[in-house]
């Protein structure tokens, strides 16, 4: 069976690519904008269901796992900052504060979806000084991440704490979810 990712993120591939499974990488060509009034747990999860959905459309005889994340932070949608000066704000913002990620999972055989997950992860950040966020950005340059930060890489000093059931979700695709959809959907797992 072919399994196809929805997605060109290079970390959900290098993430998908830890179980050991040959898949191919499609762009899903979605649009990502949020409907009117639309939840942000309402918005990840049509996000990671249409590309899914579009890619299925694509190649019909495929498994297609399609994915999304976003952050949420005093109920807004964070984008990823694009601009050094937007990711220095984005992390001064959310310096002592809270940040929720959502990130959803949608596996779909054909036009049927064999599964969905949601991973919830909190990120505490501790107090950041303007020094320590401008020395972090210029080390990392974090401008694709929502919210700013890697935290496989030199962002996990920016936190007090993360609370989560799936760590390699905050990075882009929780494992232990699709891992478990996978194998509902016929793939040889551990």
């Amino acid at each position: 069976m072919t399994l196809l990712l929805a997605s060109t993120s290079r970390y959900r591939r290098e993430l998908l690519s830890r179980l050991g499974l040959e898949f191919d990488c499609v762009a899903p060509g979605v649009d990502e904008a949020a409907l009117a009034d639309e939840a942000p747990s309402d918005l990840v999860v049509r996000l990671a269901r249409a590309k899914a959905a579009a890619v299925g459309r694509m190649r019909p005889a495929a498994c297609v796992l399609g994915s999304d994340q976003l952050a949420e932070f005093d109920g807004r949608v964070l984008g990823k900052p694009g601009t050094p000066e937007l990711a220095c704000a984005q992390l001064a913002a959310m310096s002592g504060r809270e940040v929720t990620f959502l990130t959803a999972v949608s596996v779909m055989r054909g036009e049927r979806e064999v599964g969905l997950h949601v991973d919830r992860t909190v990120v505490r950040f501790r107090e950041l000084t303007s020094a320590e966020i401008a020395r972090y950005v210029e080390a990392e340059r974090p401008l694709d991440c929502a919210g700013s930060f890697k935290s496989e890489g030199l962002g996990i000093a920016l936190f007090d704490a993360i609370e989560t059931q799936d760590p390699t979700a905050l990075v882009g695709l929780p494992l232990i979810g699709t891992a478990r959809l996978l194998r509902v959907a016929g793939f040889a797992l551990p």
